[in-house]
């Protein structure tokens, strides 16, 4: 093959590129749409085919949209605002499904994806690099280590990215040249959490000057962190969640949905699957993002291997009121998992495990005699194998639905419900 070539886009991957099929396998081309023909630079192959550069667009689809953001096609962080809602829609219903059936799930029904709206996003992770032209605030470009200084985030929530252009004139004061850190922001329930990840002290008047940035544009807090050390450079109010009128504390820079709308789909989806139970085990619990709403109504075992997440769970507990009986344990899911026998008694099992999944934890759960799993992930793939060990054990997958919590890519999440008749 030459370098450059002429090719026609046959379909949109699982993975969001479109892509050709090329006399020696598949060739992978991002930010192209079916029907397309493109003129390319082959890449390198890789494991399922080729990866490519756009070089150029030389027959349009007219399903191509304009893009909403300024820094497309730049950034690495939005793949896909070139595609119309209705076709993203179609996209991931058909991603999903593809991927399911790849695990032997054929027959799941996908229903329709809920999708998060523009300017929703309430926490990033940003790259920070002090540069001779001063700091640069942003996402990495697409496969590169080469930052995007960000000056607009149509996907993030004002509240935080109304704070870019002030946080970086105080970073540029604090940071020597060619110092690199990470920046994670998260619009709690009761502000703004900050935390800045940069190996370097501060001194007492960079100290001075995250003070007086986080009174001017009211940071809830501002914590920096050392090489491990957390120093809380400034605590106007702990930062917390609201989860069912249970108010959390959030460790610095914890996980939480990334969206108010996603986490309402999901706590919905959830509560439905679980509807009638007395007695209910969400494993991978964190926080309590389900724990508390699941409280509500029923009776909740959390259990989570992560101690500060467990421990904010916990102090949510103690200071709350409202909830039936809720039980907290810290415990490594993936060394210790749970079994049947002391899941024995539980109506239904919830479990979020990280992307890569929880193969342990399905593996102890298959052979039990709980009539109700339900899984959610932020994972298809994952999902997929942890749902074929469970149909092994005998538990059926009627459907799932995706949802969308990172508009315009293609990370998707999912929630199934897992039944099996029990009865003697």
């Amino acid at each position: 093959m030459t370098d450059v070539l002429e090719v026609i886009i046959s379909e949109i991957g699982v993975g969001g590129d479109g892509v050709s099929q090329g006399p020696d396998g598949q060739i992978f081309v991002p930010m192209a749409l079916e029907g397309e023909r493109v003129k390319i630079r082959l890449g390198k192959k890789g494991r399922f085919g080729y990866k490519s550069e756009l070089l150029e667009i030389i027959d349009e689809s007219p399903d191509r949209i304009k893009p909403t953001c300024q820094h497309f096609g730049s950034c690495g962080g939005c793949q896909m605002q070139y595609m119309p809602d209705a076709l993203y829609t179609e996209w991931m219903k058909e991603s999903v499904a593809a991927t399911l059936a790849h695990h032997g799930h054929e027959d799941t029904v996908v229903n329709e994806p809920i999708i998060s709206p523009e300017a929703s996003r309430r926490r990033v992770n940003l790259k920070v690099l002090k540069t001779a032209g001063g700091i640069v605030l942003g996402f990495n470009k697409r496969a590169s280590h080469q930052l995007v200084s960000l000056k607009e985030c149509p996907v993030t929530r004002s509240e935080i990215t109304d704070i870019f252009k002030p946080l970086k004139k105080v970073l540029n004061d604090i940071f020597p040249p060619r110092k690199a850190g990470e920046v994670a922001i998260t619009l709690t329930a009761s502000g703004i959490d900050l935390l800045i990840d940069a190996p370097m002290e501060i001194s007492l008047e960079q100290r001075e000057a995250l003070v007086d940035f986080a009174n001017a544009h009211d940071i809830a807090s501002l914590n920096w962190n050392d090489r491990g050390f957390m120093d809380p450079v400034i605590i106007r109010g702990e930062a917390v969640m609201n989860f069912a009128g249970a108010q959390v504390p959030l460790p610095p820079s914890s996980f939480i949905q990334a969206t108010d709308e996603g986490e309402a789909a999901l706590v919905n989806l959830v509560l439905k699957g679980v509807e009638g139970c007395r007695r209910v085990a969400d494993l991978f619990s964190g926080i309590g993002t389900f724990t508390f709403p699941l409280a509500k109504k029923a009776q909740v075992l959390a259990v989570e291997g992560f101690k500060p997440a467990s421990d904010a769970c916990q102090a949510g507990i103690n200071r709350s009121t409202g909830f039936k009986q809720i039980i907290n344990k810290h415990r490594d899911l993936y060394r210790r998992p749970m079994t049947a026998k002391e899941l024995k008694g539980f109506d239904a099992v919830v479990f979020d495990p990280p992307r890569a999944g929880a193969k342990e934890q399905v593996d102890a759960l298959k052979d039990s005699d709980i009539p109700t799993l339900v899984a959610v992930s932020c994972s298809p793939n994952s999902f997929g194998r942890d749902g074929r060990i469970l149909k092994e054990g005998g538990y059926t997958l009627d459907s799932v639905t995706p949802v969308g919590q990172f508009r315009w890519t293609p990370h998707i999440e999912l929630v199934g419900v897992y039944k099996k008749d029990v009865s003697p």
